[in-house]
């Protein structure tokens, strides 16, 4: 008996040191963690206006900049909000699927799937932008442009739900024949603005970086969200019962919002140095477009479900599958654009480094 137990305190014993090994154990197996920097620490190109501290050290193995999504920085709230934001899209859809079902092997849905998955892309490149650019500087410019390529790829998707699940008939007799040739060509065009201001302007940047910017995006928008103003517009001035109108309004409100907090930066402009980790504009851009994203994608729903009879007799199945092929056209030019322009930055501080 008493052998027994010496045995099994022997046995404890040893588990113990191997529990008290784990710690160890984990802390190798990740990465170091080095702390954040103030603005001063890092390159020029890394700074954001206003904003003092919480900037991640450039030059660490890139297993650290993935961990840093569970870090304090910067930039964390930025990566956090797409992320929730893309899988709450991609559970909404999953819960819709589910309940209502969808003909996977019609040509009418088509465009749904598009615009999803044109969603969880402008969302993931996004976060995957903001969590890894601050590698290097190749790294920066790099992220970034696939960042606008997921820009372009949203604008395109949204265009296509617009125009065949939410337009009303008065405006598709209209602008049928020249809306998705311009959509498509406006969503390459916003791709290849930001791309070339991002190429083009160093900090700290003039203001015709950010025309070069919020002009080819603010075009691609208006034409895009067109269909859905002039639907809007004729539901609340008859007395609007279309709760998919109502998410519509909410859309364009929340996107509103965002674009203002995109192009200006505040509150950080007015309090410099408070809002380094929390609070800054650019989180407030990304809250706000996240929030009109899941009220777009509730409103498309809704108009995919409840109009049938009106966009089923519009459009013949050759239509959209053409229509749905020209996003990968879009897809293509503007993963060129940044490619190429990705390449003439590498030159560059190729030459600088040598």
């Amino acid at each position: 008996m008493t052998t027994a137990i010496l045995e099994r305190l022997s046995t404890l014993s040893v588990s113990g040191q191997h529990l008290r090994r784990l710690p160890k154990i984990l802390e190798d197996g990740l990465p170091k963690m080095p702390g954040t920097v103030p603005e001063t620490d890092v390159p020029q190109l890394f700074r954001e206006p206003y904003i003092r501290a919480g900037y991640r050290p450039t030059g660490h193995e890139w297993r650290y900049y993935f961990f840093s999504l569970f870090q304090k920085h910067n930039e964390v709230v930025n990566v956090w909000t797409h992320l929730l934001a893309a899988l709450a899209v991609l559970l909404r859809f999953w819960a819709f699927v589910e309940a209502e079902g969808l003909p996977w092997t019609s040509a009418y849905a088509l465009p749904l799937l598009v615009y999803v998955l044109s969603s969880i892309t402008y969302l993931t490149f996004s976060l995957l932008a903001h969590l890894l650019q601050s590698k290097s500087e190749l790294s920066h410019y790099t992220f970034y442009f696939v960042d606008y390529v997921g820009v372009s790829v949203y604008q395109y998707g949204s265009a296509l739900v617009h125009f065949f699940y939410t337009s009303d008939q008065a405006w598709y007799e209209h602008f049928w024949l020249l809306f998705l040739p311009a959509a498509a060509f406006c969503g390459w065009l916003s791709c290849a603005g930001c791309c070339y201001a991002k190429y083009r302007y160093r900090r700290p940047y003039p203001v015709m970086r950010k025309i070069c910017q919020v002009v080819p995006s603010g075009l691609a928008y208006i034409l895009d969200i067109s269909p859905v103003v002039h639907r809007v517009v004729l539901c609340h001035l008859s007395g609007c019962q279309d709760p998919a109108a109502w998410y519509h309004t909410l859309q364009i409100i929340f996107f509103l919002v965002s674009a203002y907090f995109f192009s200006c930066p505040v509150p950080e402009k007015y309090f410099p140095g408070s809002c380094d980790i929390v609070g800054h504009g650019h989180q407030i851009f990304h809250t706000f477009l996240s929030v009109c994203t899941l009220s777009q994608l509730e409103a498309i729903l809704l108009d995919y479900k409840g109009r049938q009879d009106i966009y089923l007799p519009r459009h013949s199945p050759l239509s959209i599958y053409l229509a749905c092929l020209s996003f990968f056209f879009v897809v293509a030019c503007s993963a060129g654009t940044a490619a190429f322009l990705r390449q003439k930055i590498k030159a560059r501080l190729t030459k600088k480094d040598s």
